[in-house]
């Protein structure tokens, strides 16, 4: 098991990642998952927008793409992340960058986990993990 963070085309490194990834092997337990090989990039919003239309057709910006790789219960995938829309979404929300960066990361987790927020219920129900998770994590710090 391993979960590593690479960078690509941006000046951002991410601090305390060792708390960080112990925290994320905790959302993925308590989802009844066992965490396996487990890659997080941090990228720039052009990257995010050609990964998004290239493998989901979809011509839109985001701030988290996550592709599943998980074998029955071992949790394998990559997290795409803009660091871009990260840092534009901590400020309309007024939340801390970090706060921003722990709930995208929990975002993407969630889904490997198998959430979706297709639709407004699957959003309610993932949202409401997503938050109570991130409420653990400041609890934390």
């Amino acid at each position: 098991m391993s979960i590593k963070i690479f960078y690509d085309r941006i000046n951002f490194r991410l601090h305390r990642t060792g708390e960080i990834k112990k925290f994320l092997e905790k959302v993925i337990m308590e989802e009844k998952k066992i965490p396996g090989d487990l890659n997080f990039i941090f990228t720039d919003d052009k990257s995010l927008l050609e990964i998004n239309r290239e493998f989901l057709g979809h011509d839109y910006f985001t701030d988290v793409i996550s592709f599943d790789y998980s074998e029955n219960n071992l949790l394998n995938g990559e997290v795409y992340i803009s660091i871009e829309t990260i840092i534009e979404n901590a400020r309309r929300f007024n939340v801390p960058r970090k706060q921003e960066i722990i709930r995208v990361m929990i975002h993407g987790v969630l889904h490997l986990c198998g959430y979706r927020d297709d639709n407004e219920e699957n959003r309610k129900v993932m949202h409401g993990i997503q938050e109570s998770k991130i409420k653990q994590f400041l609890a934390k710090e």
